[in-house]
């Protein structure tokens, strides 16, 4: 297991842990993910996914903790996945 980054490299808010669908193919139970709204991050996702894909949804980061992985969780609004929110 890596050692987890529990900040979000783009804002520094602590990132909150999340439990990915039970039918994911993430190869871990939890993710750490930034659910700050005012994440630059998440910001600029809305802009860049219109301008490159003309699609109505942004990002946040995440970071798996067995893997070291860092990158991209697609969401379709401000709300959505924090139902998956473990603390």
């Amino acid at each position: 297991m890596h050692e987890p980054s529990e900040k979000c490299p783009h804002c520094g808010l602590k990132m909150s842990k999340w439990a990915a669908p039970a039918d994911s193919k993430w190869g871990t139970d939890v993710q750490l993910i930034c659910f700050n709204d005012d994440c630059p991050y998440y910001i600029r996702g809305w802009e860049w996914m219109k301008t490159k894909f003309n699609q109505n949804v942004s990002y946040r980061h995440r970071y798996n903790p067995s893997t070291g992985e860092n990158g991209p969780l697609p969401v379709w609004s401000s709300s959505a996945l924090r139902e998956g929110i473990i603390e």
